[in-house]
Order: structure tokens, then C-alpha cells, then sequence
């Protein structure tokens, strides 16, 4: 299925032709639960990994009293799924029993946890894309793009510590079918549900804070939107800073590329940890589709209708991924060489 983002509240560089050389292309994914194959750009899917290619582990510290229960990726997938299910009989039937009994004694063991395990955790597959697919900056020789990630935050991020690996999908001609899963995840919000994606090329603006003094200030000038009529953007917001922030400059939920979107801290310099080069958005790992500024971003297929979301998604949020309580993680590359090492930005 594909997915049509509406079109702007009205054209921002209309009223300010200064923004016009600022416009960039973002890609927005629109993750949906699916069942990807390895041959699908996929969230949350089977990974294209050569049969002879090592599985990556992680072998840092995990932080045991960060996590004091703890459950494996089995136990999270039943647990979502008897969630929904209760969900389900509840819309159809609400004077229904919210659990049955087999889901009861389900719960009760999945919320015991399971024991701590010390040793190295193999990463989880978080991404894969295919150039084919989804336009991002690779490297010459790549068409694919795998993003990893360990399923637990360590002591110098307060979120998963991501890998990235390119490669020539032509080249993979013996897939290794049964990657090693970790025996136990720190949060279920690390274990993303698999989802197809649809993507879907849109036009984004800086984040206020990237705009110089002189058009921030004009843009919170109430008398600059005069010619626009009220009632075109009072079903967004009644406050201009708001109205541009969540409707006209970044794309919330997943994408590839356009601009950083920036929350508790000012726009920082992103240089290359290899060459220096500036880094630019690659990959931003979404909390949420849509949140209560962006609305406007909802894609016009989608529902309407009362019924629950797929495995109790709210506001979108389909990989049922959370990033430290409905944050984006960004991932930044090197444009001069997007094989040198990454940079993360929680925003």
C-alpha cells in the first residue's frame, strides 16, 4: 500500500522566498506490520546477510541494574500479541472478559522475566533498505543498507548503540537463514515489530533553530502572514512558531535524509569522527508516525475507523519502537564517504 502525506497547510515560500534555496527531499518510510522477506526493505525484517559473514555481537558491559527484568524477544512478540488480542475481543465485544484464563498464566510468566545473562548480546536487526527503494547516500559499490543495533543502552548513550552495513546485494548468493537472537533485550521497546515500508518522497525546511536570527524573527512576526487567511492554518495551531515547526519545516516518523530535527539542544556541529566533513541525516528511527504539533503529516489513507491499532501502535507508532520515551534517533553520515563511522543524535 502506498501512502499520500497531505499537502502543506499553504507553501511557506510564498511568503518567504528566502526559504526557497533551503527546501530539501526527505523520504518518509511509513513503516506498516508486515511479513518482509530478505529481499524487502523492511523495519524490523530478516536481514540480506551473507551464509559466511560472522553475525555482529555486542561484547560491552550491559548494565544489569538498568534492567532488573529482563525478557526475551519470544516472550515480548506473545506478549504483544495477547495484548492485541485482548485489544480485539474488547472492541467487538466490551462486555467481554479482558483476558482469559491461558492469557492470564501467559502474562504472569512473561512479567516474571528471565534470568540475567552476561556475555556478548548478538545485535538486533533494525533496518534494511534497498537503494532500489529508498534513495540514501551509500557508498559506490553498495545497494543496501543494514542497520543494527544492540538491545541495550550503555553507559555513554541512553539508547541502543547502533552498526551500520553496506553492501552489494548481487554479491550475497548464500543468505544465512537463522541469525542468532539475543537471549534476553532490555526493554521490549528495542525489539522492533517487522514492517514493510512505503516509501514516499517529501519536501522539508530547516528546524527554526537552524535559521538565522533574521528569519526566525520574521517568521514570528504575526504581521509577515497577513496575506494568510486564519482559518487555513487555525485547524493546526493558533501560534506561528508552532504552525511552522510541526506542519511546514521537518517530516516526523521514520525517513531518510532532509534535515536534522532538533528538540532539547541547539543545532551542534556533526564533523566526521574520520575526515571532518559535515555529516548529514541518514536514517531517523522514529518513536512515532506523528505526534500532537504534526498531525497534519498523517497520511490521507490512513484509517479513521475506531478500531484498536495493530499490536496497540498509538500515534502511529506501527514498529512499536520507543526511543528514551518518544524520542527520534538520528543517524548521521559522512556524505564524502558514508562508510566512516556514524554519529547518533537522540532528538
Amino acid at each position: 500500500m502506498s501512502f499520500t502525506t497531505p499537502p502543506r497547510p499553504f507553501d511557506i515560500t510564498a511568503l518567504f522566498p528566502q526559504m526557497a534555496p533551503l527546501a530539501r527531499k526527505a523520504t518518509r518510510l511509513h513503516p506498516r506490520p508486515g511479513l518482509p522477506t530478505v529481499q524487502d526493505s523492511s523495519v524490523g525484517g530478516p536481514l540480506l546477510w551473507p551464509a559466511d559473514e560472522p553475525w555482529p555481537y555486542c561484547d560491552e558491559p550491559h548494565d544489569r541494574h538498568a534492567a532488573p527484568v529482563v525478557h526475551s524477544p519470544d516472550d515480548i512478540r506473545l506478549l504483544r500479541r495477547v495484548l492485541a488480542a485482548s485489544a480485539e475481543r474488547l472492541h467487538l465485544d466490551p462486555e467481554a472478559a479482558q483476558w482469559t484464563p491461558e492469557e492470564l498464566e501467559t502474562l504472569e510468566r512473561i512479567r516474571a522475566g528471565r534470568p540475567w545473562f552476561d556475555g556478548p548480546i548478538p545485535l538486533l536487526p533494525v533496518a534494511q533498505m534497498y537503494a532500489r527503494d529508498v534513495p540514501f547516500p551509500c557508498p559506490p559499490d553498495a545497494d543496501l543498507l543494514q542497520v543494527l543495533w544492540c538491545p541495550f543502552d550503555h553507559a555513554e548513550y541512553a539508547h541502543p548503540k547502533t552498526a551500520l552495513f553496506w553492501r552489494s546485494s548481487a554479491t550475497v548468493t548464500d543468505v544465512l537463514n537463522a541469525p542468532p537472537e539475543p537471549p534476553i533485550v532490555q526493554l521490549g521497546y528495542y525489539l522492533p515489530e517487522p514492517c514493510l515500508l512505503s516509501p514516499e518522497q517529501v519536501t522539508e525546511f530547516p528546524h527554526p533553530r537552524e535559521l538565522d536570527n533574521e528569519l526566525r524573527e520574521q517568521l514570528d512576526d504575526a504581521s509577515r502572514w497577513g496575506s494568510i487567511d486564519p482559518s487555513q492554518y487555525s485547524t493546526y495551531t493558533h501560534d506561528l512558531g508552532e504552525l511552522y515547526l510541526g506542519n511546514l519545516s521537518t517530516a516526523p516518523g521514520w525517513k531518510t535524509g532532509g534535515w536534522t530535527s532538533w528538540g532539547d539542544i541547539d543545532p551542534v556541529d556533526r564533523p566526521c569522527p574520520e575526515c571532518g566533513t559535515e555529516e548529514v541525516p541518514l536514517l531517523t528511527i522514529a518513536s512515532s508516525e506523528w505526534d500532537g504539533i504534526s498531525k497534519s503529516w498523517i497520511a490521507e489513507e490512513e484509517p479513521t475507523n475506531p478500531a484498536p491499532p495493530p499490536l496497540g501502535a498509538r500515534d502511529g507508532n506501527f514498529t512499536l519502537i520507543d526511543i528514551v520515551g518518544g524520542y527520534n534517533l538520528q543517524l548521521h553520515v559522512c556524505p564524502a564517504d558514508p562508510s566512516h563511522p556514524h554519529i547518533e543524535l537522540v532528538q
